[in-house]
């Protein structure tokens, strides 16, 4: 071969490699595979479930390669870690518990729920068993049989749709489940990192979300980390226990207020934004629902129809506070929740009506003697005679006298002055039928009079 023709062979081989890396290089490259990493920390809590759901759906929607959950929690609430449970059998969307440090109790639940488990060298997953949490201070207390039946059943069934160990799933839940070689009978089952592997509870083992990645076969994916918005954080605190029942107190302090002062003001206002936010919040992470906010309606009728139409306080009265009651309680409880948790979101509920009842009683009592108040009461005399529309002569004899009521002042009503029935207005709180009262002022037409310790009649 001559020269020339080596030389013709090697520049043709040059162009021919040239034009082939420039093709390759032309070709779309395969898209970076996203995946969302979303944190299970702290306490499990009903609006933590909402959060999730959103993230498995969000992460659908992006063609997201996976949804990666970092557990680490002493666990929370049975109902909440059963709604993120079913969210999590139900995803469309790859998932992934990365256990790192612990999934115990609801977290455990959360953990077998994902497709793929992950832990972490000195990790634990189990402690299942339900309990009633008390006052703050006081020790958990075990639940009734059917619950911790229920929620074995739980594990097991996840377990089974995830085809782990379902013995090793219900003894983490009952102590009575007993797994030769594993548990004992009479203790429940926490797994470390070393003994799930063993037994096939976790798949693999990783230290970091990198490591994690890397045995997915998803190194250099586009991390996108979730977080909760404000909306999430906001019905998290609204369903905090605490903060339902401050809402309780003000939305029915509220309403107390408002039916025992005429108009419609600042404390029915706020009464029903209390409300309103209550149900808003458990609305959302689906504890309350249409029937909790019928027996709501329900029960403000009754009460209305007592306040209003009926004398005194009897069954219509009762049956409103009974069915104001049951919707606030219903409202606090969800699934796997035992009897014992029933009774205690009742009595929460009751205490913080009666919180209510007292504070408005002390409200009308003293709230027209403090200075601020006083000036948010117009006190101004509208004048007598005709030009004021009222009757000076038969108005104005009252002054000063005292009598009974004749009717509940809510606050207008009748009263006995001298013999006479006469129509007249209380000062802001009710006054109950029988009463000693006496006449404050005559506001043109207005016969004001307030209660009296002791009647005093003159003969």
């Amino acid at each position: 071969m001559s020269r020339h023709v080596l030389t013709w062979v090697v520049s043709l081989s040059l162009v021919v490699l040239g034009l082939f890396a420039h093709f390759a290089a032309a070709q779309p490259q395969p898209p970076q595979p996203i995946i969302y990493v979303l944190p299970i920390k702290g306490v499990i809590d009903l609006g933590l479930a909402p959060f999730v759901a959103r993230v498995l759906d969000e992460a659908t929607q992006a063609g997201a390669a996976a949804v990666i959950l970092e557990i680490d929690t002493f666990g929370g609430r049975v109902d909440a870690a059963v709604q993120i449970r079913d969210a999590l059998l139900g995803a469309k969307v790859r998932t992934v518990a990365f256990v790192n440090k612990r999934a115990i109790s609801a977290g455990a639940l959360i953990a077998l729920s994902a497709q793929t488990l992950v832990m972490a060298t000195g990790g634990t997953i189990g402690a299942a068993a339900p309990v009633q949490v008390g006052l703050p201070g006081a020790a958990a207390q075990p639940v009734q049989e059917k619950t911790v039946s229920y929620v074995r059943k739980e594990f097991r069934a996840t377990a089974e749709a995830r085809k782990r160990p379902l013995l090793l799933a219900e003894a983490m839940v009952d102590a009575d489940v007993e797994v030769p070689g594993v548990i004992e009978k009479g203790k429940l089952l926490t797994l470390t990192t070393d003994e799930a592997l063993q037994h096939k509870v976790a798949d693999f083992r990783a230290d970091t979300l990198e490591q994690a990645l890397q045995q997915l076969g998803l190194a250099g994916a586009q991390v996108r980390s979730a977080t909760p918005h404000w909306a999430e954080q906001l019905v998290r605190f609204l369903t905090h226990p605490v903060v339902s029942s401050l809402l309780i107190s003000m939305g029915m302090l509220g309403i107390m207020v408002e039916l025992r002062t005429p108009g419609f003001g600042i404390a029915g206002g706020v009464g029903v934004a209390s409300l309103a936010l209550f149900f808003w919040g458990h609305w959302l992470v689906q504890l309350a629902g249409w029937e909790e906010l019928l027996l709501l309606g329900i029960g403000l009728v009754l009460l209305m129809v007592e306040l209003f139409l009926l004398p005194g306080f009897g069954v219509a009265g009762a049956l409103g506070i009974a069915a104001l009651l049951g919707a606030l309680a219903l409202s606090m409880v969800g699934a796997g929740d035992t009897v014992a948790v029933i009774l205690d979101a009742v009595g929460r509920v009751a205490l913080s009506l009666l919180l209510a009842l007292l504070a408005s009683l002390a409200l009308l009592r003293f709230l027209p003697r403090l200075p601020f108040a006083r000036r948010m009461i117009l006190e101004t005399d509208l004048g007598s005679g005709p030009a004021h529309g009222s009757a000076p002569q038969a108005d104005l004899r009252w002054l000063g006298k005292q009598g009974l009521a004749l009717s509940v002042l809510r606050p207008a009503g009748i009263a006995e002055i001298e013999g006479e029935r006469v129509d007249v207005v209380s000062d802001g709180a009710m006054i109950e039928v029988g009463a000693p009262i006496e006449v404050m002022r005559v506001d043109g037409n207005r016969i004001v009079v307030r209660r009296v310790p002791h009647l005093k009649l003159e003969h």
